[in-house]
């Protein structure tokens, strides 16, 4: 623990902070887990929708800075595969 003031004020900022990042990566990461739940239901329409808001969590996350760009759009590609792969007429 420290014992100057201005330090004591950092980690308390700090704490803050993390505990918001962790909370924010724990929304992200639900509402992927949602959109890959509907895909292994194959209901088409609630993943398209449970999809938008995955891809914008993910925008949203990557232009804070809570994840670095490349592994957002990562994630949304991999996110558009399985979808498209879902909505593909059977032959």
């Amino acid at each position: 623990m420290p014992n100057i003031k201005s330090a004591i004020k950092r980690t308390k900022t700090i704490e803050k902070r993390r505990a918001q990042r962790a909370s924010q990566k724990s929304d992200l990461r639900t509402s992927v887990r949602s959109f890959e739940k509907a895909v292994a239901a194959s209901d088409v329409a609630l993943a398209k929708s449970t999809l938008l808001v995955a891809v914008k969590k993910l925008d949203k996350a990557a232009s804070k800075g809570l994840i670095h760009k490349n592994a957002a759009n990562r994630q949304k590609s991999r996110l558009m595969k399985k979808l498209n792969v879902l909505s593909a007429p059977v032959a």
